[in-house]
């Protein structure tokens, strides 16, 4: 950055030098030859004032020598010319004096691109009809602008050298409070030095913050896995152990192997549902979405319960009409299955569960809402977090992996959707969905 900003300010500097020197240069020989005409002008009329071409006897001698002075008739033959003592062509033809003779005056001018000389004239009648004719050489742009080059070349140097060290001085000014930015972008106080730098700052701040969260999250997840995991395995252990013992009766060993089925149970579980939480979470993996009808599939999915819910004696109602949306089938199985698991699980003895499809405030809607034990309201921000459960004691003794609800709020992600948690404890809970 530093090297591009340093470059484009030497890279400016050089452009504006060399389009000032040409302007100058041309600003400055346009003012000279308006000079130069203005003063043949001037010194021919005041020849002419004079009267001093009206005698036939002209001493031209005292004439002065460093204008050329041309005295021409009505024909176009020169009679005297203070520069060149040979025999002149006839200068009828000569723009200057075909002026002088239909206008009074005239004046032109003449390149040689051989010498690099300009030469300016002006012409004016005599009286007698004559024309007097002054003219002057001059150098051309070009070989004023070539005379010019060696100090251009050196001003230029001069110009660059300082140009470098102010640039460099420049970019340090402009880099030092964008690294301070950088190394401490955690500071939320601290000022943005450029307002243009303020929407950018606050998209890498906000990517800053979810990183750290991320990896705090995964993190917590790591532990987490390794705590659930860790407790069906210790007991699968301990009851193989315990079966090993030649002490253990009949009765005994059937417990134990009920007990390490129960938890290799749970450890399946376990694993299925982290295989799920990653695969829902992660952006790598892409989903085909299609036209699902929600009522039937929550008709479906509410069949599968029907055995889990009599062991509570638990009615499964659903109410609504035909709703299609754009989804992904299996992850909305995969939604209602665990919002069904989570309120039969928590719910009461002899209670009910209502799963209900509807349209609200032209949004299609999915509820499952039970009777159950409820959330308090100061855990109801934290249900959604893997592995967050209410009532430990109760969810482990119910068979829960704790990961249930995240599953559900990845797939509500992934639609777009929005959830809705109501929760009364000891009154139940309802949960939305909102396509």
């Amino acid at each position: 950055m530093k090297k591009k900003i340093n470059g484009s300010l030497i890279g400016l500097s050089l452009i504006s030098i060399i389009i000032t020197s040409i302007l100058l240069t041309s600003v400055y020989y346009n003012n000279f030859k308006l000079q130069v005409e203005d003063d043949l002008k001037l010194s021919a009329k005041l020849l002419a004032s004079t009267d001093y071409f009206d005698s036939d006897n002209i001493d031209f001698s005292v004439l002065n020598k460093e204008v050329r002075i041309t005295l021409i008739d009505k024909s176009g033959i020169v009679l005297y010319d203070n520069d060149v003592n040979d025999k002149l062509d006839n200068h009828l033809n000569r723009k200057e004096i075909a002026d002088a003779i239909k206008y009074g005056e005239g004046n032109s001018t003449r390149t040689s691109n051989t010498l690099n000389m300009v030469t300016y004239y002006y012409a004016i009648m005599l009286k007698d009809g004559r024309i007097l004719r002054l003219s002057k050489d001059a150098k051309s742009i070009t070989a004023i602008f070539l005379n010019t080059l060696p100090f251009a070349f050196m001003l230029v140097a001069l110009i660059m050298i300082a140009c470098l060290i102010i640039s460099k001085f420049l970019t340090m000014q402009l880099i030092k409070p964008i690294n301070e930015l950088a190394d401490n972008l955690d500071n939320a106080n601290l000022t943005v030095p450029y307002k243009e730098l303020i929407p950018i700052t606050d998209k890498i701040r906000k990517q800053h913050t979810d990183i750290l969260e991320a990896s705090k999250m995964r993190q917590e997840f790591t532990a987490n896995v390794s705590h659930e995991l860790k407790t069906p395995l210790t007991s699968i252990m301990g009851y193989s152990e315990l079966l090993k013992s030649q002490n253990t009766s009949k009765e005994q060993k059937e417990h134990f192997i009920d007990e390490i089925l129960k938890n290799a149970d749970r450890l399946l579980s376990l694993i299925d549902d982290i295989i799920k939480v990653t695969k829902l979470s992660s952006n790598e993996v892409s989903f085909e979405f299609m036209d699902v009808n929600l009522y039937e599939i929550a008709k479906s999915q509410v069949k599968n319960y029907d055995i889990e819910a009599k062991k509570k004696n638990i009615t499964l109602e659903v109410n609504g009409k035909d709703l299609v949306i754009k989804a992904n089938d299996h992850l909305i199985e995969e939604l209602i299955d665990n919002l069904l698991q989570n309120s039969i699980r928590y719910g009461n003895n002899n209670g009910h569960v209502w799963i209900n499809i509807y349209e609200n405030n032209n949004r299609k809607c999915l509820s499952v809402e039970d009777d159950g034990i409820g959330i308090p309201l100061s855990e109801q921000d934290r249900i959604f977090e893997r592995f967050y459960r209410v009532d430990k004691s109760r969810s482990k003794k119910a068979g829960g992996t704790g990961l249930g609800l995240a599953i559900v709020k990845h797939i509500v992600e992934i639609h777009n959707a929005e959830i809705k948690l109501t929760s009364t404890p000891g009154v139940g809970t309802k949960i939305e969905v909102f396509f």
